[in-house]
């Protein structure tokens, strides 16, 4: 796994400017957020988590790579969907990972291209696949591009953690409000170009454990 080559600065950047940061960064110094480096398995892996718990997609996650010991584009095209359903999935989620699958082994989602592409460049390209929305992609972009400067405003994760750490304890539906969104974006712009990290620092905060896609 590859650790950014921008983490120590940003770290330091972060911390100076924000005294919050800096000391959820203090308690952490030894994590920092990685990638996995394969697209495909961090899209599907994305798809099976969502609305679940942490905890029921690790175990879902298990079943399927039980199921398909080498996670592949091909590899989930060959399997019947009664046998992607009995690893946990709903119907609706096994017709997502086909379709993800089928993007990617047709060429229209290339990997290599959204290195040159920006943010929002691959957002688009990403939101084209069924069941993969703007989060999906901003978590994508985070936890596989290493992009560094990604804010994902629907990210409850995030939004727990700015109610907690910066505005005592507002209710976290009204940070999904549009008024509420204009806050914490507000708030995060000292934060670039590194909001990225500070996110990951944030879920860190209620979550020591850091999340793997």
């Amino acid at each position: 796994m590859t650790q950014p080559p921008y983490w120590s600065r940003a770290k330091r950047a972060l911390a100076k400017s924000d005294p919050v940061l800096a000391r959820i960064i203090r308690r952490h110094p030894r994590v920092a957020l990685a990638s996995r480096g394969d697209a495909f398995s961090t899209l599907a892996r994305s798809i099976v988590g969502q609305q679940i718990s942490v905890k029921a997609a690790d175990a879902v996650w298990r079943r399927l790579l039980g199921a398909c010991p080498e996670l592949t584009p091909s590899s989930i095209m060959r399997k019947r969907a009664a046998t992607l359903r009995n690893c946990g999935l709903s119907e609706r989620k096994v017709e997502y990972l086909r379709d993800l699958a089928s993007h990617f082994a047709a060429g229209r989602v290339d990997p290599r291209q959204m290195q040159s592409m920006d943010d929002e460049q691959v957002i688009d390209a990403l939101t084209d696949i069924r069941g993969i929305g703007r989060w999906t992609a901003e978590m994508f972009l985070i936890f596989n591009l290493l992009r560094p400067n990604v804010l994902p405003l629907d990210d409850l994760g995030l939004l727990r953690a700015v109610s907690l750490h910066y505005l005592d304890e507002m209710p976290t539906e009204h940070l999904l409000k549009r008024e509420g969104r204009a806050r914490v974006e507000a708030l995060a712009a000292p934060w670039a170009p590194w909001r990225s990290v500070a996110t990951w620092y944030l879920w860190r905060s209620l979550d020591p454990v850091a999340v793997e896609y």
